[in-house]
């Protein structure tokens, strides 16, 4: 349970620094500092007396919404956004909680991203903060209160501030004390020091901030310990933005040996691992702590004391700061995922194979019932062992990725198909070598699977040690040789699984929860309808969705719906931007009667819409990658139409569609801007 005298203690913030806030802050004391509600919206509510902003059930009804919308911000350094507030609902556990999100609207994207999302109820005022990288683009901050289930469901907004620097800096001047929480333990907790703040049972120090006795840092003490290995410990808010540099921070402690001070890091999964630990006992004054802190994935960080027994004194803690220099001039440049990703379509990239010979050969084929084309485009390059030129009773393919450093968590995502064999499992295996290349460890293995459809596959792993991924194709018996194809290899850092993670922006759809944002103006037979695995009618379709091979996509089923019938999906409201858009999907038409595919743009206050693009007729068997670049600076809409061809086979789905803002980074092949294919694809044999 946290410390909630601390948390308790942010309703002191309208007396400090009310009148003096940056842009993009507001202490709501007499207005709403240039936030305005949104019209089509519930209104938040200004409490005079209070000094907050609310909405609740006495006025509105689940499920309604209000937003309140900043003007416009630019952050040209890195910065801070706290957002103090409170969720309140009636008693029990409503089976509809209310939710708050904020998200981030930039100038030239045509939706909004969400960076932060709550629901948990409270008693008290909470904290939230979030960082904001520097980027020269101008921004609004949109905040959303959605109403839940109960008669007493309330959302109010304290404060909003918005600073220079990073969250888990912190002077500890402020009564928020930047979102920092102590863990509560019964006989010893992180205080408040300093100010007027006096302790009989130990001599503590004056601040290191304003050396006076004004000033304000954090103690943990050992009067009340009554056990040996009490703990104490100070969380900081968890970092929202990947970050590399210098952690330091200012500590004092009372002579003796009776008590550990450590500096942990603690991810979303909870693992920790400890970057800092008290050496020599110092000074008796202020000691200045450095240490190298790397977060590219959400962390805490976590300053904790052991005792040892009831003489371990105290320890004090001040004004902690981050640079993303490196400490003590080092100079060893982050590691960069993308450096272990590929998708083949130039070279292999940062891979490489075993010198006894070519496992593993790049290919680019012409798809049909028997092969599929790359994952990426559909008509690109991917990597395929087991052909004929390497297959032999035996025969093991090797390929190694780039090495990643140690001691970080990574989420390893590729695509595969197999085809062939009598049996599949372990025919294609992920191994992890580490850099001597003596020691290795299976972290996964084909199992039985459709056969001939990309399928996904997500590997997190962690290794003290720098590793290497090894991608290892194996051909048991001249009787039982296939095909292994293996494409878009991408390395991140966290974890693949992030408990209660965001949902993808409101510009991108794999149909994978829902249809998204995407609506239809009649559902019936005819309809667009989400489907996974093959469709009904043999001979058209997909095999699969385009995200995992295994998953959900949209698609018109021809056997209910008469020649020349359409079928529209709407995308929701996109608002208008000045320059380009980029809108990116996978299509598949594939059957001998399959009809159009077009794709609308429907401006606001229009009564007809803009063709934007177009295919008809049999396309590919496999899904294939369309580009669409186009302008609009007003409100809009995305119309995919489809349109029954002249047989039951005649099946149309999309999948993966992405709004992106700026011009296509790559414009489509000239070979798929017809329905054939040009004669120069290079084939290889199976």
């Amino acid at each position: 349970m946290l410390f909630r005298g601390i948390l308790l203690a942010v309703q002191a913030l309208q007396l400090a620094g009310a009148l003096d806030l940056s842009a993009g802050s507001c202490a709501f004391e007499e207005s709403t500092c240039g936030f305005d509600s949104v019209f089509e919206f519930l209104p938040w509510i200004l409490n005079e007396e209070g000094h907050y902003i609310y909405v609740d059930t006495s006025f509105a009804k689940q499920g309604e919404k209000a937003v309140l919308l900043s003007s416009d911000l630019q952050a040209e350094e890195w910065s801070c956004l706290r957002l103090v507030y409170q969720i309140t609902t009636s008693s029990g556990s409503p089976s509809v909680p209310s939710r708050l999100n904020l998200y981030v609207r930039y100038e030239d994207e045509s939706f909004d991203r969400l960076l932060w999302s709550a629901k948990e109820p409270s008693d008290s005022w909470l904290i939230a903060s979030l960082d904001l990288q520097n980027s020269p683009k101008k921004f609004k901050i949109l905040i959303e209160g959605v109403l839940g289930q109960g008669n007493t469901a309330s959302i109010a907004l304290f404060e909003i501030k918005m600073t220079t620097g990073y969250c888990i800096e912190c002077d500890f001047e402020e009564n928020h004390l930047c979102g920092f929480v102590n863990r509560w333990n019964p006989n010893v907790n992180w205080f408040v020091g300093g100010g007027n703040i006096r302790n009989s049972h130990s001599v503590l120090p004056q601040d290191h901030t304003f050396k006076s006795e004004l000033g304000h840092y954090m103690y943990v003490d050992s009067v009340y310990v009554k056990h040996f290995q009490e703990v104490a410990q100070l969380i900081s808010p968890m970092t929202t933005a990947p970050m590399s540099g210098c952690l330091s921070f200012y500590y004092q402690r009372q002579q003796g040996n009776d008590h550990i001070f450590s500096v942990y890091t603690r991810d979303v999964a909870g693992v920790y691992e400890e970057i800092w630990k008290m050496g020599s006992p110092g000074s008796a004054a202020w000691n200045l702590a450095e240490v190298e802190f790397s977060a590219p994935y959400p962390m805490e960080v976590i300053f904790e004391v052991a005792f040892n027994g009831p003489k371990g004194g105290y320890v004090a803690l001040d004004d902690i700061s981050f640079s993303p220099v490196h400490c003590q001039n080092q100079t060893e440049l982050p590691f960069s995922a993308i450096e272990a990703s590929c998708n083949f379509e130039d070279d292999l990239c940062n891979f490489y194979q075993d010198k006894e010979g070519p496992g593993w050969t790049r290919v680019k084929v012409k798809p049909n019932m028997y092969r599929a084309g790359d994952h990426t485009s559909g008509l690109g390059y991917f990597l395929l062992a087991n052909t004929k030129f390497t297959s032999q009773p035996g025969y093991i393919g090797r390929l190694y990725g780039p090495s990643l450093p140690g001691n970080l968590q990574y989420c390893l995502r590729f695509y595969y198909a197999i085809y062939g064999f009598l049996k599949m499992s372990d025919t294609l295996a992920v191994y992890i070598f580490e850099e001597n290349h003596v020691v290795q460890e299976k972290i996964w293995s084909v199992l039985e699977s459709p056969r001939g459809v990309w399928m996904q596959a997500e590997i997190t792993f962690k290794k003290p040690m720098p590793t290497k991924v090894v991608f290892m194709s194996l051909c048991k018996s001249f009787w039982d040789c296939g095909l292994v194809a293996l494409d878009d290899i991408t390395v991140e850092l966290g974890s693949c699984w992030s408990p209660e993670g965001l949902p993808p922006p409101p510009g991108e759809c794999t149909f994978e929860q829902d249809e998204c944002a995407f609506t239809q103006e009649r559902r019936n037979r005819s309809s667009w309808h989400r489907r996974r695995g093959e469709t009904p009618t043999s001979y058209t379709g997909p095999k699969g969705d385009h995200t995992t091979g295994v998953g959900y996509y949209m698609y018109i089923e021809a056997s209910h719906m008469v020649y020349g019938q359409k079928a529209q999906l709407l995308s929701g409201p996109l608002r208008g931007v000045t320059g380009k858009h980029c809108l990116t999907f996978f299509y598949h038409m594939y059957g001998a009667g399959t009809g159009l595919l077009n794709v609308y743009l429907k401006k606001e206050g229009d009564s007809e819409e803009t063709l934007l693009w177009r295919r008809g007729g049999e396309q590919c068997i496999s899904w294939l990658r369309a580009l669409i670049e186009y302008s609009c600076e007003r409100q809009h809409q995305i119309i995919f139409e489809a349109i029954r061809g002249m047989s039951v086979r005649s099946d149309i789905a999309i999948d993966d569609v992405k709004f992106q803002a700026g011009p296509c980074a790559e414009m489509e092949d000239k070979t798929q801007q017809s329905s054939g294919y040009s004669e120069d694809l290079n084939e290889i044999e199976y």
